[in-house]
């Protein structure tokens, strides 16, 4: 497809439309931090923002968003169920804290951010029913226009279409260059799901690559500009964040260039670059 501007959209295989680039959150401190790098964002031109109760910035983010002055309805903003929190009233309870931390009485998309919490390690499957279980109920209170997973993969993804009467509709994981994660792409989109690439720079370690300052210099781009470009010709959502309100504006401006076929595969085959995605059946919290 082919992508014009910041509020072009992908479709999601419930008719929503998503804005194909969001602004993230992760790791943006509570407070003036998170509050002006939102309003910086909105004021960029962004329309799709994504926090997480994790991140522990929801607050914070949705005065950013009322501080714009941009119409809710034109945002489309996610959260993320945070990892010690399964069960069916208690996805209920914290998804209604996330409304009131943000100010607004529904999400656009909300997720379950990891498969396999430390917490629910043994009892994952079914807690994570639970969980999808409430988020469906949301879904029909209209509270919720769509549901999604972040960082799973085959099996966990398997095991929660096992009961789940609405599909996810996204999942959100880690792509960057060099990590790209295939099978589990391509499984996803298989089940109909839009991939949405968290830390689409690597975490900053993609500025560390000459590779990709060499492609920079040929396209006359930044090295940021460049990653975000790749992850769109790659058709994910790329969500890159920054606090400077220069590099929020630069990171916007990816649409008026294209990479070619060799270059995209190149940035592809970067393998470890940035270094891989953590193991969700693995991790520590």
């Amino acid at each position: 497809m082919q992508l014009n501007r910041l509020t072009d959209t992908y479709t999601l295989q419930n008719g929503l439309q998503i804005p194909v680039i969001g602004f993230g959150t992760w790791q943006v401190a509570d407070g003036e931090e998170a509050r002006k790098s939102v309003l910086s964002a909105l004021e960029a031109g962004y329309r799709h923002i994504d926090t997480a109760q994790a991140y522990e910035n929801e607050q914070s983010v949705g005065q950013g968003i009322r501080d714009s002055g941009v119409p809710r309805e034109q945002i489309f903003l996610t959260s993320k169920l945070r990892n010690p929190v399964r069960g069916y009233e208690e996805t209920l309870a914290a998804f209604d804290e996330s409304l009131r931390l943000l100010g607004t009485d529904y999400l656009d998309l909300f997720l379950l951010h990891w498969p396999r919490p430390r917490a629910f390690h043994d009892n994952w499957e079914h807690m994570n029913a639970e969980s999808w279980r409430a988020m469906e109920t949301l879904f029909e209170q209209k509270k919720l226009r769509a549901l999604g997973i972040s960082n799973f993969r085959r099996h966990h993804i398997d095991a929660l279409l096992k009961t789940a009467k609405v599909a996810p509709q996204v999942n959100q994981i880690r792509l960057a260059p060099g990590e790209t994660q295939d099978d589990t792409v391509d499984y996803s989109r298989e089940k109909g799901m839009l991939l949405e690439a968290y830390s689409p720079l690597g975490v900053g370690r993609i500025f560390e690559v000459p590779q990709m300052q060499e492609l920079a210099e040929k396209y006359g781009r930044t090295i940021a500009q460049i990653a975000i470009r790749w992850s769109l010709q790659r058709g994910y959502l790329p969500m890159p964040k920054s606090i400077t309100p220069e590099r929020i504006r630069e990171n916007a401006r990816v649409f008026d260039f294209e990479l070619s076929a060799d270059d995209v595969q190149r940035i592809a085959d970067m393998k470890g670059v940035v270094g891989y995605a953590r193991d969700p059946d693995d991790i520590p919290f």
